[in-house]
């Protein structure tokens, strides 16, 4: 039995960055959470702010659930 051992630490540092990177988007879209839940109107209207939060949740969750999706194609043979 032979091992590559570079396409093997090739694939242990892809799949650390990659798992950092989901980890750090994730907690970017908490900190817009919070940043939206944590804004006060005070004219009774949205401020820029929660508007500006509430953007960055979405993007950072949905960046998040299209790593799933693409991770969990690439595992189930049936979408291939």
């Amino acid at each position: 039995m032979d091992l590559d051992w570079s396409a093997l630490g090739q694939v242990t540092a892809v799949s650390i960055g990659v798992t950092v990177a989901v980890v750090v988007v994730f907690a970017l879209g908490i900190l817009g959470l919070a940043r939206y839940e944590g804004a006060r109107p005070e004219d009774g209207g949205r401020s820029g702010a929660s508007a500006a939060g509430l953007a960055q949740t979405g993007l950072c969750f949905l960046a998040c659930a299209a790593v799933v999706a693409y991770g969990i194609y690439l595992i189930v043979p049936q979408f291939h």
